[in-house]
């Protein structure tokens, strides 16, 4: 991957970061540390990996996301107005009365999204169904499927990680946002995953296991996914929780907390450059 195309993804990145910010600021709620944390996975997938046509959102042949951990919408949200299906200025009605942007995503409200989520530990399974009927209507779309790590305490995930290595369904790939903390604290105090790369291979996956916020490794990872034949592959990104905003880095209260007037110009700051926040 050449360095232009790594800066561009940056250059994005970074604007995706502020949206986050001031989303949540406006709205007075939301969850900016789950959002910050898988910025780069998303920039990737929107701006360099997956096919879609943003001025035609139900073109057939369109690649599909799945946003499992829905609680993580900002994000979400942000790319899908950087890449052309909303208009920028609408970020900042998160949350509002009659905005097509609610706390959790819903395709009534904001239609090019491909299904409504947010009940944590649903959305694999949900790709399984798109990426089998793919597969039996003989079109070749693959289907993207992002997750926190804390969802994969859920029990559906492990049936329906089951299911797409029964179904081998390798046009599935699973993301999972591994920042090590939940709303509760540290995940592996609330109930532990590791080690998690060996279960997803003993449920016969194929793993690929990268520094989420490395974007090198990160399109790698969704080149190798595509790569892979007769498996799915889950992508397990470590990152780290409120990335990009010093103060909200590693620290589980921002989770669901939105950041005042006084944080969101130092955040502004610390992600453009001091000084620069707007």
């Amino acid at each position: 991957m050449n360095r232009h195309c790594i800066d561009s993804l940056a250059t994005v990145g970074r604007e995706v970061r502020a949206d986050i910010v001031r989303m949540t600021a406006a709205a007075g709620s939301g969850h900016p540390g789950g959002s910050l944390s898988a910025v780069e996975l998303l920039t990737a997938l929107y701006f360099k990996v997956m096919r879609h046509r943003p001025t035609e959102p139900k073109w057939p042949g369109r690649d599909r996301f799945i946003l499992s951990k829905g609680h993580a919408c900002p994000l979400l949200y942000s790319v899908m107005a950087r890449s052309g299906y909303l208009p920028v200025e609408e970020l900042t009605s998160l949350r509002k009365f009659g905005s097509c942007l609610q706390g959790h995503p819903s395709c009534l409200a904001l239609p090019a999204l491909e299904v409504s989520s947010g009940s944590l530990g649903q959305g694999l399974s949900i790709a399984n169904g798109l990426a089998l009927a793919a597969k039996m209507n003989g079109q070749e779309f693959r289907v993207y499927c992002l997750m926190g790590d804390g969802e994969l305490q859920e029990g559906q995930v492990w049936e329906a990680a089951m299911s797409s290595a029964h179904y081998k369904l390798d046009n599935v790939c699973a993301i999972v946002d591994y920042n090590g903390l939940q709303i509760d604290g540290d995940v592996e105090k609330v109930m532990g995953l590791a080690p998690l790369a060996e279960k997803w291979r003993a449920f016969n996956w194929h793993v690929v296991e990268i520094d989420g916020h490395d974007y090198a490794q990160v399109l790698d990872a969704y080149e190798e996914a595509a790569r892979t034949g007769g498996m799915p592959t889950v992508i397990i990104a470590r990152t780290v929780k409120g990335k990009g905003v010093s103060f909200m880095e590693n620290a589980a209260g921002w989770h669901g907390k939105a950041p005042g007037e006084d944080e969101l110009k130092r955040a502004l700051d610390e992600i453009y450059g001091k000084g620069l926040g707007q």
